[in-house]
């Protein structure tokens, strides 16, 4: 308790015997025998001269040690006749007496002067008896408290004077108050008596056993004897725990590892304590726990092997794919490693022939993603030698898998690879050079892959463009071109053949021929020059009109824009059946839109928990809304800060007018907005995964292909039910798409207004700051025709995102350089193990011309057929064939249709899958329309819808031309 504790200096009543108090003079107070109201024996003193004048009766109590109390309490119990009741009394009745004391340093015994006492107080009665009272034995019994102190020495005497009074003192109880022994906090307080009346006694506590301080603990003593205001505590040491205001050890099977209050924990899963104060438990058997494992972690052991490893082998490329083990060893951590050995003696069946010896594989081999670390179940390993066995190993590890070497397990599988066409020539030497001549030299491809029967070489002038060529071949090393014209450019490539095929060609190799012995005389090289300076002036005058030309074309179709969204807002028409969007600001009073499409809440039923993020207009919070007979949401809040002006509130407001418009499982859903208080607010669901390009990078080659094409497939599906609406969304990007818990993503950002700048940059400004151009279709950047069209190109760009696992498009180019690449026809590459149909799928995203690139409802078509087909996603895409409009079903007239075989071949050298021709000879269309898809395989046409347009134009080429042979 922390209440006062009261200790009698004085207590008449527990005297049984005469108290031996001095009464002065003697016939004035009197010791009398009596009963209190319990009828227990006591001494009272009594006194009732009032018949009497000048009456001066003193009562002094013995010596009374103060011991170490400085301020004392006086209890007085008394009876009181009131002096009305007294016939014939004198006009000196008094009904009051009074109350004084003495301090001395000793018992001074019977020695007594009145001015030596110092008067504490006159004493009075609340009740007073009567006559009546006498005869009936009712008195009434008062009682008074009186303070007295600060006293400084040994002891005191009290005194009672009466001045005509009749009264009799039943009790006299002395006693002072003091703060009693305690703990509290787990720190031990001892008695402590107050000092004075006016300030609180700092304390200072004492820990328990087994307990430290974690702030010294104190407490106050207040001057009636109270404990007030605890500050501080202590701690229970590891291994114990608070128990009755004490620390006391842990039970067996219990622990406790930290300092601290709390109780001690049963010990978990796989671990025991079987002595009492343990700070942590001990592994079982077999059971482990890590270095940087919490103490309440139950113990683990390392995981069983992978299962169901099966191999897929593509010339000298294996894809190993495996399940996760049966028993993860009780961790989350599990990763896979891949060991490669080379082994000789052993069967891809697994089956020995002879002495097995196996050594590490070479160091270049790859592993994609990598060997170690792996958290798929898939690996790609390439760069293996062909027709040769090996032996992978695939183990899983956690995190107390080095500590348990002998418990390791690992799922083994033993492949043989194919022949493999050999890699490329990369170097080579030119040896010699004549006016009609050039011999030339190069090394083995680094990777032969097999026997080389023989080289390809192939070359052509440099100013014709590869449109008229000569193919040799040589088996060595080593040939001269003979028949070349002098002082001329030549290209050159070369390609080594095995029994596999022909491998890929060698970069393009230049050489020039040496000059004629003759020049040009000083007159004709005048002339040659007036000619050349002529034709370049022709040249800079036809681009300076055509560039004017232009710049009055654009600026005429900017003042007249030929596509414009018709609105059917406030006021106007709305066709029944159909939802179209409506643009806000057409109503007159915007603040109308708000409240016609979204939900006004009340702000009590929302409470944000955290701020996320900064917009321009304010804070992005987290929170929670609960709405009346609802389940309570998480819900993302948007907040309009304060001072805003009415525009910035209405373009606030905006994009809550467009995206209650929208209900679409993927576009973000607004749950309402808060305009009739402040602050003013815009509530959405709650995205736990942020955006998808952060959220991508965070997550780099952690999701398989299917789950990346369920991403994709939901952002196709959310904008296909935009367009659906005839909205356009302008800004297409990864980083305006939301993704939850459960990965579905959702197209975000409404809000947006574009100005495109004359900046060196060409961005777009928005009132969230600059867009790049690098998602921006080329019609949109140049004339700003958004349309749907425009969103499909940056579809193309999102699914490039994607696969590339949140990479920046176009990388380090400046916008102005991306501009100019993607005008002239550059496109992105595909991503690192980007499956061939997704790469063919942004490039006809990507297509010049608008209306060929698909729209969104065949983009969900196509997305659906690979999610109902994954093996097609098994084939990745490369960069040398990249045919366009393979995923679309389209007529077979986008085959060129040639009148000749030359302009066949022409013709095909135009589509993107032109390189797959580059080093085909034919002789006639004869040999043509004899082509199988087998050949189209050959030359790099791998796809079977191209195979099948190209194989029937063939046939309609044939059937059309007999030409005979024809020069290529």
């Amino acid at each position: 308790s922390l209440c006062c504790l009261a200790l009698n200096l004085l207590d008449s009543k527990a005297s049984q015997g005469e108290l031996g108090w001095i009464s002065y003079p003697s016939h004035g107070w009197e010791e009398i025998s009596g009963v209190d109201e319990h009828y227990t024996p006591i001494r009272t003193f009594q006194v009732c001269n009032v018949m009497e004048y000048s009456q001066n009766n003193w009562l002094r109590t013995n010596w009374i040690p103060r011991q170490s109390a400085q301020k004392i309490y006086v209890e007085l119990k008394f009876t009181l006749r009131d002096c009305n009741s007294i016939p014939l009394v004198l006009g000196t009745c008094k009904e009051t007496f009074n109350l004084l004391y003495l301090e001395t340093d000793d018992d001074q015994g019977s020695h007594f002067r009145e001015h030596q006492f110092s008067k504490i107080d006159t004493i009075a009665a609340d009740e007073s008896f009567t006559q009546t009272d006498l005869g009936d034995r009712i008195l009434k019994l008062n009682t008074e408290v009186r303070e007295v102190g600060p006293l400084t020495k040994k002891g005191f005497y009290l005194a009672f004077q009466d001045v005509g009074a009749c009264v009799a003192l039943v009790s006299v109880r002395v006693y002072f108050k003091k703060c009693p022994y305690t703990v509290r906090n787990l720190a031990t307080f001892p008695d402590t008596v107050p000092m004075d009346s006016h300030s609180l006694v700092e304390v200072k506590g004492l820990c328990v056993n087994h307990s430290k301080e974690e702030e010294p603990p104190r407490m106050y003593c207040s001057t009636e004897g109270e404990w007030l205001v605890p500050i501080g505590k202590c701690l229970c040491n590891p291994g114990y725990e608070e128990r009755s205001n004490t620390c006391q050890m842990c039970r067996a099977g219990f622990y406790k590892s930290a300092l601290g209050n709390l109780e001690c924990s049963k010990c978990p899963p796989h671990s025991f304590s079987h002595h009492e104060g343990s700070l942590h438990c001990g592994c079982e058997k077999n059971f482990f726990r890590a270095e940087g494992d919490p103490a309440s972690m139950a113990c683990t052991r390392p995981p069983s092997a992978p299962r169901n490893v099966i191999s897929s082998i593509n010339e000298t490329s294996v894809i190993l794919d495996w399940s996760w083990p049966e028993d993860t060893g009780g961790r989350r951590d599990v990763t896979f490693t891949v060991l490669c050995k080379r082994c000789r003696g052993v069967t891809a069946n697994g089956s020995n022939s002879g002495t097995q010896r196996c050594e590490p594989c070479r160091s270049n081999v790859r592993f994609l993603p990598r060997a170690a670390g792996l958290h798929n179940t898939t690996v790609t390993v390439g760069d293996l030698l062909a027709h040769t066995n090996y032996t992978f190993e695939i183990e899983a590890l956690n995190g107390v898998s080095a500590l348990a070497p002998k418990m390791r397990q690992y799922a083994a599988v033993t492949i043989t690879t194919n022949q493999a066409a050999p890699s490329p020539v990369t170097v080579i030497r030119k040896e010699k050079t004549s006016r009609n001549s050039v011999s030339l030299s190069w090394q083995e491809p680094e990777r032969p892959n097999g026997i080389i029967l023989d080289y390809e070489i192939k070359y052509y002038e440099k100013e014709e463009q590869e449109t008229s060529y000569t193919i040799l071949r040589a088996r060595g090393c080593n040939v001269t071109l003979n028949g070349l014209k002098s002082n001329t450019a030549y290209l050159l490539q070369i390609r080594a053949r095995t029994a596999a095929g022909y491998g890929a060609s060698s970069p393009t190799f230049q050489f020039e021929t040496s000059p004629d012995s003759f020049s040009i005389s000083s007159e004709s090289s005048q002339v040659v020059l007036i000619a050349i300076s002529a034709a370049v002036a022709i040249i800079l005058l036809t681009v300076l009109l055509y560039v004017l030309i232009g710049r009055f074309c654009c600026r005429s179709k900017s003042k007249h824009p030929d596509e414009k969204r018709l609105h059917f807002g406030n006021g106007h028409l709305r066709l029944p059946g159909i939802r179209t969007y409506v643009d806000p600001h057409t109503y007159e009073d915007p603040s109308q839109a708000v409240h016609e499409f979204a939900k006004e809440l009340d702000a009590s039923c929302i409470a944000i928990d955290k701020v996320v993020g900064a917009g321009e207009f304010g804070e992005v919070c987290s929170g929670r809304l609960k709405l009346p007979s609802k389940k309570e949401i998480c819900v993302a809040i948007k907040t309009l800060k304060g001072g805003y002006t009415d525009k910035q509130r209405r373009d606030f407001l905006a994009e809550a007018s467009i995206m209650g418009q929208f209900d679409h499982p993927n576009i973000i859903r607004l749950e309402g907005v808060v305009t009739r208080s402040k602050p003013v607010m815009i509530v959405t669901e709650y995205m736990e995964n942020g955006s998808l390009d952060s959220f991508l990078r965070k997550h780099d080659a952690q999701f398989t292909g299917i789950q990346l094409v369920g991403m994709l497939r939901g952002i196709a599906s959310g904008m296909k039910y935009l367009s659906d609406m005839g909205y356009v969304h302008r800004d297409l990007a990864a980083r305006n798409i939301l993704v939850n818990s459960n990965l579905v993503c959702k197209v975000s950002d409404f809000g947006l207004s574009r100005v495109l700048e004359d900046d060196p940059e060409a961005a777009y400004t928005t009132r969230g700051g600059k867009i790049p151009i690098r998602w921006t279709a080329p019609e949109a950047i140049a004339y700003r025709k958004f349309t749907s069209a425009s969103d499909a190109w940056s579809y193309g760009i999102v699914l490039w995102e994607v696969m590339s696992y949140g990479e920046r498009p176009y990388w380090e180019m400046s916008n102005q350089d991306v501009i100019k690449a993607v005008d002239e026809g550059y496109r992105l590459p595909p991503p690192m193990d980007c499956p061939a149909t997704l790469y063919q799928l942004m490039l006809d995203c990507w297509q010049k011309e608008r209306n060929n690139r698909p729209k969104f409802e065949q983009i969900v078509s196509i997305l659906d057929k690979l999610i109902r087909n994954p093996g097609s996603l098994k084939i990745t895409a490369n960069t040398t064939s990249r045919p366009a409009n393979l995923l679309l079903d389209r007529s077979s007239s986008e085959v060129p249709s040639m009148g000749t075989m030359g302009d066949w071949m022409d013709g095909m050298r135009t589509l993107p899958c032109k390189e797959a021709f580059s080093g085909v000879s034919y002789s006639s269309c004869d040999t043509l329309a004899k082509t199988s898809t087998e050949d189209l395989k050959k030359v790099g046409v791998t796809i079977v819808g191209p195979q099948k347009k190209i194989v029937s134009s063939l046939k309609a080429l044939d059937s059309h031309t007999k030409n005979g042979p024809v020069p290529v």
